[in-house]
C-alpha cells in the first residue's frame, strides 16, 4: 500500500487511516459530521494526493483529448479547467476527470486514484498522434482547501489574487514561498475553495504553511468520509459507485459534458441514446420515512418489486435527512416520483428530487 507525502502527519494527528485505491488514507479525524460542517461553515483541508496527474504535450495533444473525452476541450483557453469523462466502446465510462489547459500544446489530466493504471493504458492505446505522455502521479501531491473561508485562509501565502479567480480556472505561481505551484479554483465539495498541486518534496512545508496561515480561521484537517458526504449533498458522481464501465454518461445525467459537435470514442452510440432516450436514469432521492439509504440497498416500487439499487447514500449532515442516488427505470425518474428503499426488511418511502440536495 502506498503512502502520500503527508501520511505521517495524518497519523500524528490521530486520523483513522484506511486503505483506499491502493493508498493509506485518512478517513476521519474528529468525526464525519464535525468535519463536514467545518467545510460548509469555515475551512478544511483534504489530502487528495492519491489522485492521478498525466501531462500530455505536443502539437496533437488537444486532438488526442478530443478523441478520448466526451466534452469539447477546444472550448478551453489557457488557465481554464473542464470536467469531462472518457467513454468506452460498450456504452460505459472509463473514468471521469478534469482537463487543465496549460498552453495550446500542454494539458494536465487529473484522474481518479483507483483508475490511474487503467486510464494510462486507455489513453496510451489511443495515442497514435505522437503526443508525449508523462505520468506524474507518484511525484505530485494535492491538497483541497475547501470552505467559505478558504480564500481568506490562503491569501497571505501567495501574490495571486485568489478572490478574483473564477470557478474552474487555475494559475501557476509562487505559493508559501515555493515556485511552480498550481492553484486551481476547483473542488468536489460544493463549497468554495481551491485545489493546490505541488511536488512531493514540498508537501510538508506547504501543509504547515497552510495550517499556520489558516489558524486564525480555525482551519481543520478533513478526511475522505466527509469528502464523500459533501460531494453527495451536491449530487456529484463518484466513480465506482454512481458511474462505472457499464453506466453511460447519458444514463448518469452527464449529457451536459457529452458534446456531439465533435467525434470521440463511442459518440455515435451515445448520440442514439440521447436522441432515442434510455431505459434507466440516475436519480437523486430524499427520504420521506426516517432511515439512512446505503450503497447497495435495493430500490423497490410500492409492491416491493426491485427496480434499482442505491449507488450512493448517507444521512446528510447539513440537511439532517437521508439522501441518495441510484438508477431506476425512466418511468420512476420524474421529479416527485415515489420510490422505496429496502432497509432491514422494511420499505421506506423516498421521493425523487432535483439536485443539488444542499443549496448553500
Amino acid at each position: 500500500m502506498k503512502n502520500t507525502a503527508l501520511t505521517h502527519i495524518h497519523e500524528s494527528l490521530g486520523a483513522k487511516m484506511v486503505p483506499f485505491a491502493g493508498y493509506n488514507m485518512p478517513v476521519q479525524y474528529a468525526g464525519v459530521n464535525a468535519e463536514h460542517l467545518t467545510v460548509r461553515n469555515s475551512v478544511g483541508v483534504f489530502d487528495v494526493s492519491h489522485m492521478g496527474e498525466f501531462f500530455l504535450t505536443g502539437e496533437k495533444a488537444l486532438a488526442l483529448i478530443q478523441k478520448i473525452t466526451s466534452n469539447d476541450a477546444s472550448k478551453l483557453a489557457n488557465g481554464k479547467v473542464q470536467y469531462t469523462c472518457m467513454p468506452n466502446y460498450e456504452g460505459g465510462i472509463v473514468d471521469d476527470l478534469l482537463v487543465y489547459r496549460i498552453s495550446d500544446t500542454e494539458y494536465m489530466l487529473v484522474v481518479n486514484a483507483s483508475n490511474i493504471d487503467k486510464d494510462w493504458d486507455w489513453i496510451s492505446k489511443h495515442n497514435d498522434l505522437g503526443v508525449a505522455m508523462t505520468n506524474a502521479s507518484d511525484n505530485m501531491s494535492l491538497l483541497a482547501v475547501q470552505g467559505p473561508l478558504a480564500t481568506k485562509a490562503l491569501q497571505s501565502l501567495t501574490a495571486i489574487d485568489l478572490a478574483s479567480m473564477a470557478y474552474y480556472t487555475f494559475k501557476i505561481g509562487t505559493f508559501a514561498g515555493i515556485d511552480n505551484v498550481t492553484i486551481s479554483a476547483t473542488g468536489y465539495t460544493g463549497s468554495d475553495g481551491f485545489e493546490i498541486y505541488f511536488k512531493n518534496e514540498d508537501a510538508v512545508a506547504i501543509w504547515e504553511a497552510i495550517f499556520k496561515a489558516g489558524a486564525a480561521f480555525d482551519i481543520k484537517p478533513i478526511g475522505l468520509a466527509a469528502r464523500d458526504t459533501l460531494r453527495l449533498e451536491m449530487g456529484f458522481c463518484l466513480y465506482g459507485n454512481d458511474i462505472n464501465d457499464s453506466t453511460s454518461p447519458i444514463e448518469a445525467g452527464l449529457g451536459w459534458i457529452t458534446k456531439f459537435t465533435k467525434d470521440f470514442v463511442n459518440a455515435e452510440a451515445l448520440e442514439v441514446q440521447k436522441t432515442d432516450g434510455v431505459s434507466k436514469k440516475l436519480v437523486a432521492f430524499s427520504m420521506v420515512d426516517r432511515g439512512i439509504p446505503r450503497h447497495g440497498y435495493s430500490i423497490v416500487d410500492a409492491s416491493g418489486t426491485k427496480i434499482g439499487e442505491v449507488t450512493s447514500g448517507t444521512m446528510s449532515p447539513s440537511l439532517k435527512v437521508g439522501i441518495g442516488m441510484g438508477y431506476v427505470p425512466t418511468a420512476y425518474a420524474k421529479l416527485g416520483s415515489e420510490i422505496y428503499i429496502a432497509v432491514r426488511n422494511k420499505q421506506l418511502k423516498a421521493q425523487v428530487v432535483k439536485l443539488p440536495f444542499y443549496k448553500g
